[in-house]
Parts: structure tokens; C-alpha cells; sequence
């Protein structure tokens, strides 16, 4: 079973909260926008990896920028179609998605013809409102935004009260 760990990047504007994902490069996903999208994300490449260190080190590998500091919001894990088990957390924070550079893949392409060709990892990055980001993710990563919701809702500020 394939495992990845990933962050959910968020920030407030205007009172209103944004959700940084990630477009999947490479030539299956060109042209597709509903379902192509995902949180920047990555696999362990050791068991023994914690999964929060993959999670940054992921999202350094597929934006060009190292995740911000404070304290994570775990949002859980959820199972893609194809059985990959992804991990989230949420950090709060902001990028310049015009700034953001991805790693990239080597893939062969067109298939069977023995040429490799690059490919970026995420072709792009975008803010979005939740509502969209829903549409957007992988169906089964939809669910981190809505588990990201719920935890801000709730979460308590300065002075202890909840506040969303």
C-alpha cells in the first residue's frame, strides 16, 4: 500500500478563507481542471519516516518553497480510488502561487515511443476559496478542506474564546 503525506496550505483574505492546491503536471492531466488537483503532497520513502517531516518535505519539493512554521492542524487521513493512503495537515500561511516551482518526472511519452520527457510534478498552484478547492481536489482529498473548516471553527483564540 502506497503512502504520501501532504500539507493544506490555508490563509484568510478578507476575512475569507483560501485553500493553496496544486494542478497535476504531465500529460494526463492536461486540459482536465475538475478532479486534477491536489494538495502538494509526496511519498514516504521510508517506513520508518515520520509523516509530518514528509509532509514538508514535500510541499519544499513541489512548490520551491519550505512550508511556514507554527503549529499543524492534523487533519486526518483519508484513501484515494487507487488505495493510496494520504495524510494532511493544515498550516497557516501564504506564497506567491505566481512564485511557486515544482520538481519534476521523468515519464515516457508518448507512451511506447522510448523517449522520456520531463514533467513538472504540479504544473501550477492556486489559491481558492473551499467551496472550489472541493471541486477541484480529488474527490478523496475533498475532505481536508472540509476537516480544515471544522477544525478552524472551533479553534480557540488568543484569549480562549472559539472563534470562526
Amino acid at each position: 500500500m502506497k503512502v504520501s503525506a501532504g500539507i493544506l496550505l490555508y490563509r484568510r483574505r478578507a476575512g475569507r478563507l483560501e485553500v493553496l492546491v496544486g494542478h497535476h503536471g504531465g500529460p494526463y492531466h492536461r486540459g482536465r481542471d475538475l478532479g486534477a488537483w491536489t494538495i502538494p503532497k509526496g511519498e514516504l520513502e521510508d517506513p520508518a519516516e515520520e509523516l509530518l517531516a514528509v509532509a514538508r518535505r514535500e510541499f519544499a519539493e513541489e512548490t520551491g518553497h519550505d512550508p511556514p512554521g507554527g503549529t499543524p492542524i492534523d487533519l486526518g487521513s483519508t484513501v484515494q480510488k487507487g488505495g493510496k493512503v494520504v495524510h494532511a495537515w493544515g498550516l497557516e500561511g501564504d506564497l506567491d502561487a505566481a512564485e511557486a516551482v515544482s520538481n519534476t518526472y521523468e515519464l515516457e511519452w508518448p507512451p511506447g515511443s522510448g523517449r522520456l520527457e520531463v514533467f513538472p510534478e504540479l504544473d501550477r498552484v492556486e489559491w481558492f476559496e473551499p467551496d472550489l478547492a472541493r471541486r477541484k481536489l480529488k474527490d478523496a482529498q475533498a475532505v481536508f478542506v472540509d476537516r480544515l473548516e471544522e477544525a478552524l471553527a472551533v479553534e480557540p483564540g488568543p484569549d480562549g474564546i472559539a472563534e470562526g
